[in-house]
Parts: structure tokens; C-alpha cells; sequence
């Protein structure tokens, strides 16, 4: 099971960011390439307490759905709505200049990705409370999912 929080899988992921181009076409869904960086970026500025997200979770959520999508050998499916704070056509970061975008991108995963005893976890806005290790999945998965968006 991939996860961030293995050297091995992190260094995967970065090498595939470091592929985005803007010009990168996607495979489903409505983001250019600029705002699936900006998008990621958004995420990960939710999970450090950066950027607020309206929950949308209930016990279906926060259980039986968030057990799935982190822990079923599925990739995730196309189409899944976002909040809208994450959103890049509604309240989500506007793409500016792409390379400092990315550089961004690349800094927020370090950051989040870095061991600090003194981090608190937020819960996520679907899937409820979650663990260091649920999170680490989680930005593993979600990551690799915008990444596969775009052939990557």
C-alpha cells in the first residue's frame, strides 16, 4: 500500500510532478494542469491548517466510504465533486505563474510530508478525523489520482 509517508513512494510522486507541464492534457474532468497544481497545493494547505474547508461528512462518510477509497486496491474514480474551497473554479487558488506554482506545490508536499511531533491532524472534510497515517495515504492517493488525470 502506497503511502508518503515511504521514502520510496514520496520520491515517486515528486519525480512524476516534476513531468507537469501546462500544456499537459487531461484525461477526465474540467482542471488544466495549472489548476490541478494549484488544486494540490489547496489540498495540502487544508491539511496544514492553512486554507479552511466546509465538512461534508456523516457516518457513511467517515467510515464505510473513507475505509475504500484509503484502503481498497481501487484506483479512484473520475468525477468525484470537491469542495469548493479546493475547488480552482470556485473559491480555490487561481493559477498565476506556473514554475512558482509548482515550486509551492512541491514545498506544501515536503511539508506536509516531514515528521513534526507537535502536528496536529485536521479532520478531513469528508472522510472525518483521520490519522498520520490515514493523511499520508490519503495524499498519497489523492495525488497519484490528479497525477493520473494527466497521464502521469
Amino acid at each position: 500500500m502506497k503511502t508518503m509517508a515511504r521514502p520510496r513512494d514520496k520520491a515517486e510522486i515528486v519525480r512524476r510532478l516534476k513531468m507537469v507541464r501546462p500544456d499537459c492534457r487531461r484525461k477526465w474532468g474540467r482542471m488544466s494542469a495549472h489548476q490541478m497544481v494549484c488544486h494540490l497545493s489547496d489540498s495540502f494547505r487544508m491539511v496544514t491548517r492553512q486554507k479552511a474547508t466546509s465538512p461534508a461528512t456523516g457516518v457513511l462518510q467517515s467510515t464505510l466510504i473513507k475505509w475504500i477509497a484509503l484502503y481498497a486496491p481501487l484506483p479512484w474514480p473520475a468525477g468525484v465533486p470537491t469542495r469548493p474551497e479546493v475547488d480552482q473554479e470556485v473559491g480555490g487558488t487561481s493559477p498565476g505563474d506556473f514554475a512558482a506554482d509548482l515550486a509551492e506545490l512541491e514545498l506544501l508536499l515536503e511539508t506536509v510530508t516531514t515528521p513534526v511531533s507537535d502536528f496536529r491532524w485536521p479532520a478531513h472534510p469528508i472522510f472525518g478525523p483521520m490519522s498520520e497515517a490515514a493523511w499520508l495515504r490519503w495524499a498519497y492517493l489523492h495525488t497519484d489520482h490528479h497525477l493520473r488525470q494527466f497521464g502521469l
